[in-house]
């Protein structure tokens, strides 16, 4: 008997797909090919992994900076067209993929959060503990991601590129990025795990990212997607998430909404703006589109995704009841239901 349709499989099998693509997707197409297809798309996975067939737009945005803007600086003191043109194709080329996207890359592509998601479900079914934050924790979470994007993507690039900060520094954000692990070890490739001793900084910065990888994967069995959090890709989404047309949205109308906050319980990045705020508010800049939100929204029709006016995917009670069938909205197994049936006479 076919398992019935549920947006969650959709969206783990597009992740376990995605998964093998940017890691293997090299071994696979051709190294030839995987250099074509990183040049159409480059968000998909980590530079460091030698397998793959894409790679992370955080990687060329840093290099961009240090090599081409920072140096132009030094050597002509002001910004040329040549040095700032390569630097805007790289972020068209990010915006092109995010227009078709948007938030969802976090979601549905990301390895690091399919690991993370992955390493989540097993922790429910070894019925480990669960660890949610309050809504003042993750208050004083969210402006983390933002603080990460501008010191190690985007300044500390810079201040390599003129020569104030080691060279080490001029990809700052790969040097501690957890992704850069979790991509390479799927690929049988320790050298990303071992600790870099050639200097003091390139040692802090191995040290860190070794320590943040293993922090991040015990978190991981009991806490959902602990380092989207505080990723800057998710801050990089979340500047534009509003002028793309794929986005979560609820109806602007409080009397629709039975307001029993199951939308907040299924979030996984714990958002309680979904079950509070309406209409455009309820689409906050942590949200990854992953749609548990709306999946077990029990009010028809009150939350949904959206590519422009088309809704593709709506909340609906006769939904949400086959849903909870497989898991409860904070991602626990449900209790199996025992037969109460008497037993025949002999």
């Amino acid at each position: 008997m076919m398992s019935a349709f549920t947006l969650s499989r959709l969206r783990l099998t597009v992740q376990v797909i995605m998964l093998f693509f940017t890691v293997y997707g090299g071994a696979i197409v051709g190294h030839y090919l995987a250099d074509k297809v990183t040049g159409a798309l480059p968000a998909l996975s980590c530079a460091f992994d030698q397998q793959n067939a894409g790679y992370c737009v955080l990687i060329p945005m840093q290099h961009q900076l240090h090599h081409r803007v920072g140096e132009s600086i030094v050597r002509a003191q002001q910004f040329s067209v040549e040095y700032i043109i390569p630097f805007g194709f790289t972020m068209l080329t990010f915006f092109a993929f995010f227009v078709v996207l948007n938030k969802a890359f976090c979601g549905w592509i990301c390895p690091l959060g399919t690991v993370q998601e992955l390493a989540y479900k097993l922790g429910r079914r070894l019925k480990l503990g669960i660890r949610r934050l309050t809504q003042d924790t993750v208050g004083r979470v969210r402006p983390v991601k933002w603080a990460v994007l501008i010191l190690l993507v985007l300044v500390l690039p810079l201040m390599a590129g003129l020569g104030y900060t080691s060279y080490v520094t001029g990809d700052a954000y790969c040097q501690v990025c957890p992704s850069r692990i979790v991509t390479t070890l799927l690929t049988a490739n320790t050298e990303q795990i071992a600790v870099n001793t050639a200097d003091t900084t390139a040692f802090l910065f191995s040290a860190a990212r070794s320590a943040i990888f293993g922090f991040i994967l015990i978190l991981a069995f009991g806490m959902r997607q602990p380092y989207c959090r505080v990723c800057p890709m998710l801050a990089l989404h979340a500047i534009f998430r509003k002028v793309v047309p794929l986005r979560l949205a609820k109806v602007d109308a409080n009397d629709k909404c039975g307001k029993c906050k199951a939308c907040y319980q299924a979030c996984p990045m714990d958002i309680h703006e979904v079950a509070f705020e309406f209409g455009s508010k309820a689409f906050h800049a942590d949200c990854t589109m992953c749609g548990r939100c709306v999946e077990f929204c029990p009010d028809d029709g009150v939350l949904s995704l959206k590519l422009g006016p088309v809704a593709l995917f709506k909340s609906s009670g006769a939904y949400m009841k086959r849903r909870a069938k497989i898991d409860k909205p904070d991602g626990t197994l449900p209790k199996k239901k025992t037969s109460t049936q008497p037993a025949p006479a002999e």
